[in-house]
């Protein structure tokens, strides 16, 4: 039996945010109903490329029940509230002020349903000038400062999956499970909400705390690390390799047994890492000198005998061959798909994903199943 069986869930939701939320739910044994308008959510046509499916909706949405309803139509939102009444979480992230215009937000139905659960997703929260502004993933990176901290010396960049969406999506469904433990010891339901911003802002609290209180927020790097030194990818004869130097201990078997320079650990330019950062020019080409002259498997064993974090940067199709990467097979309506497993691991094991539904495929069940 799945942690959620027997639990139901209703979503107004479209692209990320709210559907990775459902797509967990779904996971762990909710019933999810999701509720698209007759062209379907807008992601289902990001693309094209998983047997004709959108990557995007293949990995987001297994498990689910899709429902075509006109949220507009007076029949169908009855239909949603029959849905309602025996719903234990409800889920949107419509544009702002679009589920209050039509009465389905979450105050005025957890009025009507005490113990429903309600979630909002919205792109800045509900109580600041930002409230009624779009919000999509790449702006809220560069709203928030990540783009400033992301990238080269040269040029902001994008973080290069969604992680706004991803980082509320997760929070969202923190706070779900938090409401359903709760609801069992008080018997009502509660109202969540969630932003991408605040979402990501919270990742953000490192170069906040650093600017705030040192002045003076990091700076784009690169791939290495702005407080952390060594922590970054130099190059190797045949490919980059990536070195993460955690503490002083480490830093002196660095020295000796990989850069066979064991002096170097108690020179004053490098003898703490305060010191490396703030001398991370002169660092870095000493590392630089040795690694350039090594193949990569010789300097994996060098670093792994010493006790050293190491990795390669891999491409997406060096990703694809990983030993460490877990699959699971979902089925699409145009074929069998091979995702990333739930990254969590249970003990009692993972039963296998629900498969994505094509659009409308629950629609005469559903309206059977909940018909006056």
């Amino acid at each position: 039996m799945k942690p959620l069986q027997g639990i139901l869930v209703l979503t107004l939701e479209q692209a990320v945010a709210a559907p990775y939320v459902s797509s967990r739910l779904a996971d762990a044994g909710a019933r999810v109903i999701k509720i698209e308008r007759p062209e379907g959510d807008f992601a289902r046509h990001y693309d094209h490329v998983v047997h004709g499916e959108s990557a995007y909706f293949v990995w987001l949405n297994r498990g689910k029940e899709s429902l075509i309803a006109d949220i507009k139509n007076p029949d169908d939102v009855a239909l949603l509230h029959r849905i309602l009444r025996k719903a234990d979480v409800f889920i949107q992230n419509l544009a702002p002020g679009a589920v209050a215009r039509l009465g389905l937000d979450g105050t005025t139905l957890r009025a009507r349903y005490p113990r429903l659960i309600t979630c909002d997703i919205s792109g800045y929260g509900e109580d600041n000038a930002y409230r009624d502004a779009k919000a999509y993933d790449m702006i809220v990176q560069a709203e928030v400062g990540l783009a400033s901290i992301t990238g080269s010396p040269e040029a902001p960049g994008r973080v290069g999956v969604s992680v706004a969406d991803i980082a509320a999506g997760m929070s969202a469904e923190t706070a779900i499970l938090r409401a359903l433990i709760a609801r069992e010891r008080t018997g009502k339901g509660m109202g969540v909400s969630v932003s991408l911003f605040s979402a990501l802002a919270d990742w953000m609290a490192v170069p906040l705390l650093h600017h705030d209180y040192a002045g003076k927020a990091p700076s784009r790097v690169g791939l290495m690390h702005p407080s952390i030194a060594p922590y970054a990818a130099f190059p190797c004869k045949d490919g980059e390799i990536v070195i993460a130097v955690q503490n002083e201990r480490e830093w002196k078997r660095f020295c000796a047994d990989v850069l066979g320079q064991e002096d170097l650990a108690t020179d004053p330019r490098f003898d703490s890492n305060v010191a490396r950062v703030a001398n991370r020019s002169a660092l870095d080409a000493v590392i630089a000198g040795v690694l350039r002259g090594l193949d990569y498997a010789v300097a994996a064993r060098l670093l792994e005998r010493a006790g050293i974090a190491y990795g390669r940067v891999n491409s997406v199709a060096a990703f694809s061959q990983h030993p460490a990467l877990r699959r699971m097979t979902v089925d699409t309506p145009s074929g069998p798909v091979s995702l990333p497993a739930y990254p969590a691991c249970s003990s009692e094991g993972e039963a296998a994903p629900g498969p994505v539904p094509a659009l409308g495929a629950h629609n005469c069940s559903i309206r059977e199943e909940f018909a006056e």
